[in-house]
């Protein structure tokens, strides 16, 4: 029988893993609009693309902030080493989304400058994405640690694989954009986020294929298990369903009959590319040193802060769900963020 040094740091693993998810699919369709704002016709196009993501776009940022804190609380020391060995990146994200946001916020007022800002806005949403993607390719590939502590000194997460995930994770935030755009427009706006998918689609999936054929080959061996025995076999439905997805996603992209599901079936894509990670990674947290239950706090740390979660999570939860409930439906050039 199992005890709660054994469940609570899996449960903590889940609930950081789906705070992570939320907010890469979430606030990743609003970084994917800065992405795509050089693609723009003229300012106006922009302030409609802007305006699909402006009621919302903060309150996705709060998935982030919880990953961080779980992971804190619930995994100290995995939370020393990576915050420690990847300090650049790190910094380089909040800073690029603290750009973002001041730029989202001050286009709408500017007049004069507002073409600075909206270049501004672009350029954080990029640099925040890649810096996102840095940061998961360099965990994924295994950092440098001995005895407990990181050796690879300030750029010892750079390598062509963490770069190749970062521009991944770009191409992959500007078609979430997209489909959030047909989702949420009309018109020229809707058109051109039709015309964008297929494309993004494609390069994706090559991103996807490049990154699951570099997996094997890492230090971190994070898809050993994936080749070992018959667990193939059984893992094989994942990559099967990512080209289902992908092939409807393309047959979607250009279907007038539902807007939605070009949205959902990007989702879908990058819900099977963090399974595969996750069902590749496991048990390690910081791979290949630390398995989530080396890394753990102590069982009554993790009770403790399990009854906070246990209140915070359905917070978050209600206010998302009742946010994006409220601000459902089509935006129009006359509706406006003031």
């Amino acid at each position: 029988m199992m005890d709660l040094s054994t469940v609570l740091p899996v449960v903590w693993f889940g609930v950081i893993g789906f705070g992570v998810l939320m907010y890469v699919v979430l606030d990743g369709f609003v970084l994917g609009i800065g992405i795509l704002a050089p693609l723009r016709q003229d300012e106006a196009q922009l302030d409609l693309m802007m305006n699909t993501a402006a009621p919302i776009w903060d309150g996705n940022e709060t998935w982030l902030v919880l990953g961080g804190a779980a992971l804190m609380a619930a995994f100290p020391v995995a939370y020393a080493v990576v915050l420690s060995s990847l300090y650049l990146p790190v910094l380089l994200m909040v800073m690029a989304l603290v750009f973002r946001g001041v730029a989202f916020e001050f286009r709408f007022k500017a007049h004069r400058s507002r073409r600075l800002w909206s270049n501004a806005f672009a350029a954080g949403s990029i640099l925040a994405a890649f810096s996102q993607g840095v940061i998961l390719g360099a965990l994924v590939k295994g950092l440098p640690i001995a005895d407990g502590v990181y050796v690879g000194g300030a750029w010892g997460w750079f390598s062509p694989f963490s770069m190749l995930t970062g521009a991944a994770l770009v191409f992959g935030y500007a078609l979430l954009g997209s489909t959030w755009l047909i989702l949420k427009t009309e018109g020229h706006a809707q058109a051109l986020a039709r015309q964008l998918t297929r494309p993004l689609a494609v390069v994706v999936l090559v991103f996807m294929g490049l990154v699951s054929a570099w997996l094997p080959s890492l230090d971190s061996r994070v898809m050993a298990r994936w080749f070992a025995g018959d667990a193939f076999l059984w893992l094989l439905p994942v990559p099967l369903l990512v080209l289902g997805v992908s092939a409807a996603l393309w047959s979607a992209a250009m279907s007038a009959r539902s807007d939605l599901l070009p949205f959902l079936l990007a989702m879908a894509l990058f819900v099977l590319g963090f399974a595969g990670l996750v069902l590749g990674m496991w048990p390690y947290l910081v791979p290949p040193t630390y398995t989530i239950w080396q890394a753990a706090a102590p069982e009554s740390s993790l009770v403790f802060t399990m009854v906070g979660l246990a209140v915070l999570l359905p917070l978050v939860l209600g206010y998302t769900v009742w946010s994006y409930r409220v601000f459902r439906g089509k935006i129009t050039a006359e509706s406006g963020y003031h």
